[in-house]
């Protein structure tokens, strides 16, 4: 049971919320702010760093809620005194680092710094304007290195993998140090010290860095030193961000600096760019020259209602919930309150094509709802069940749709007993629950649990869970969450003001079919929130269908929510997660994550042929025929589980087809 202790709670008088969603909590949002890479790459110094601070104030960005200022590589070139200690240029930096980030401050601003995760750095693999620096990373100095970021004032640090890479380091072990070093600096200086992991989604953070960061990066480098912004590396980052499962209470996913007001890059580039990073909820780090910055580029950056999508207090990420034609995306964002949705709508091809999103789609019933512009900041009027707009080549439109009626959610109270309270539709189980007290109102300083069972989908696929609970401690606390058998991830509660008032936060999960799902809270400490309830609200545009195998009852599954093109399809125990959900398209596709088919590798057609899932290109090996028989087909041949066996990690081929049950599959 995840809870206070008993004595607390029962002394306290804890109440029942009177619906889930009745006080929505705001969590920490994502950081808005400059970094000083794109524009500058490695040659900074005090006068570089000090004139973007004066025009970031002047362009009027903190207003806008901009307000980090971070140094990225190159303001160190690796030297160290005698004991350990980072030693800087002073020619370059007068008076010490300290200096510059008391300038930033004195601006109302908090100051970001940079480092790597391996003995030397990305200055040293990669020179970019300076020479080649050995030993610029912290490896062997966490400890020393946050602390001393922090007694410089620093409120922010970036932590590269250039080193960490090189060397073949783990990475969630080496951020967990990372992690550990930067709370402990924090706890002994009292400046909290944000954590940004820069390992580029290598060794998938999205399965760990909630908790461990405020951030972490889920690709390369969205333009590299001495290239052109494109429309094509800012899709690819954004690409590489599906995953909302992981992104909620103030932790988020992080697809890269923003390109907006580089070289290169049209209004409507930006535009579209500021849209994309909205919808996702990304980070917002500008990474332009700002003293050379048109007014229309300050003007995006600063629109203040797209930046109210991406601030959104649920600090939710939105998914893609529709794309009748490929090429034509729609993707929703469920923002805080009632009946309230961001659109993105975006067009991919080469020509202006008009577009729909469906109420539907979106988690909403027919009701009327107002459409507003958020580029033209206008209501554009009232529509009952959809709304079409003409959407320019290559470019998108960003809505929001509000006054909406949510569709149908189901409510679990949580109850040490079985089922007694009316309406609740799931039993609620509980470890080291004592007398038959509320689940929730219990812990006793020892390893708590709290299970939802029975908790329905009517199809596989995303859904948006609020949690009801009480903080009423002054600083967040967390549970671990793990849906069915999926990677376990660290919730956030931030306090509710009491422990007698309730809030809600939110998480997006991925639910199985059917009423076989569980959820389970977990904490090891007294220190754990108090939690009453979930409501579990459906996104039907985002579902999709778990492929299963006749002869293993496995599912179809790329390993540990790989995204990386080219890793082969497997056989997995079926818990419903991103990694296993899959749509079935009018254009015989199978997709997982939203963006990655299923694929016969390199067009192959003969036996053995391996099967992979790979960027959706409209190739005919990507188009599966699901036959009346169970058979999976492409080219002829059928998908099958290699060697007939049924074990997980079993690796699928394809083969010709034997009438045998490792090739029969069900899309319940």
């Amino acid at each position: 049971m995840v809870g206070l202790q008993h004595q607390q709670a029962t002394e306290l008088g804890r109440v029942e919320p009177v619906a889930v969603t009745s006080n929505q909590i705001a969590v920490p949002p994502a950081p808005m702010g400059w970094a000083s890479w794109n524009t500058f790459a490695a040659k900074i110094d005090y006068n570089v760093i000090k004139g973007q601070v004066d025009a970031f104030v002047a362009a009027g960005l903190p207003e806008a809620g901009y307000k980090y200022i971070n140094l990225d590589e190159g303001w160190w070139q690796g030297t160290r005194d005698s004991a350990g200690n980072i030693t800087i240029d002073e020619s370059e930096w007068p008076g010490g680092m300290s200096a510059i980030a008391d300038y930033i401050h004195s601006k109302g601003l908090k100051a970001g710094i940079y480092t790597d995760a391996g003995k030397d750095g990305c200055g040293y693999y990669f020179p970019t304007g300076r020479p080649a620096a050995p030993g610029s990373g912290s490896e062997g100095h966490y400890e020393r290195d946050m602390l001393q970021f922090s007694k410089w004032g620093f409120d922010y640090v970036k932590v590269d993998w250039c080193g960490g890479d090189v060397e073949g380091l783990d990475a969630k072990s080496t951020y967990q140090a990372i992690s550990d070093a930067a709370a402990k600096a924090s706890a002994t200086t009292e400046r909290p010290l944000t954590l940004s992991i820069c390992n580029w989604g290598k060794q998938n953070p999205w399965n760990w860095g909630a908790g461990m960061a405020a951030l972490w990066r889920t690709n390369t480098d969205i333009i590299f030193h001495g290239n052109a912004p494109s429309w094509t590396s800012m899709l690819a980052n954004y690409d590489a961000n599906v995953h909302p499962s992981a992104q909620h209470t103030g932790y988020y996913n992080d697809p890269d600096m923003l390109m907006v007001g580089l070289d290169g890059f049209t209004a409507a580039q930006n535009r579209s760019h500021m849209n994309l990073w909205a919808i996702s909820g990304a980070p917002l780090l500008a990474g332009n020259n700002l003293a050379t910055m048109s007014t229309e580029t300050a003007n995006i950056l600063k629109n203040p209602e797209v930046i109210a999508v991406d601030q959104d207090p649920r600090g939710l990420q939105g998914v893609k919930v529709a794309e009748d034609t490929t090429g034509l995306q729609v993707y929703g964002k469920v923002l805080s309150g009632t009946g309230k949705r961001a659109v993105v709508l975006l067009n991919r091809t080469s020509s202006a094509q008009n577009m729909t999103v469906r109420w539907s789609d979106l988690g909403l019933t027919g009701a009327s709802a107002t459409v507003r512009n958020l580029w033209t900041r206008s209501d554009v009027g009232s529509f009952g069940t959809s709304y079409t707009v003409s959407v320019p080549a290559r470019d998108s439109v960003i809505l929001t749709v509000t006054g909406g009626t949510e569709a149908a959610s189901t409510t679990y109270e949580a109850e040490a007993a079985a089922n007694t309270k009316a309406g609740s539709a799931a039993n609620a189980t509980c470890a080291n629950c004592s007398g038959g007290t509320k689940v929730g109102g219990v812990g006793n300083g020892a390893a708590n649990t709290l299970r939802f069972n029975s908790v329905a989908a009517g199809a596989t696929g995303t859904k948006v869970v609020d949690i009801a609970y009480t903080n009423g401690g002054s600083a967040a606390r967390t549970a671990r969450l793990q849906v069915n058998g999926q990677q376990a991830t660290t919730v956030s509660f931030p306090p509710t003001g009491s422990w007698t008032t309730p809030g809600t936060v939110s998480v997006v999960v991925s639910l199985a079919k059917g009423s076989a799902n569980s959820l389970t809270f977990s904490n090891s400490s007294a220190w754990a929130p108090d939690l009453d309830a979930i409501e579990v609200r459906p996104l039907p545009g985002a579902n999709g269908t778990q492929v299963v195998g006749r002869q293993s009852n496995r599912c179809l599954d790329i390993d540990n929510n790989t995204i990386t093109n080219g890793i082969q399809a497997q056989l997995w125990d079926c818990q419903g997660g991103e990694n296993q959900s899959w749509t079935n398209t009018s254009r015989k596709e199978l997709v997982v994550y939203g963006n990655k088919c299923l694929d016969a590798y390199n067009r192959g057609t003969s036996d053995g042929t391996r099967v992979v899932i790979w960027d959706c290109n409209g190739q005919t090996n990507q188009q599966w025929n699901v036959n009346a028989d169970g058979t999976i087909t492409n080219a002829g041949l059928c998908l099958d589980a290699s060697g007939a066996t049924t074990a997980n990690a079993t690796k699928l081929v394809l083969w010709t087809c034997n009438g045998g049950n490792n090739q029969k599959w069900t899309l319940p």
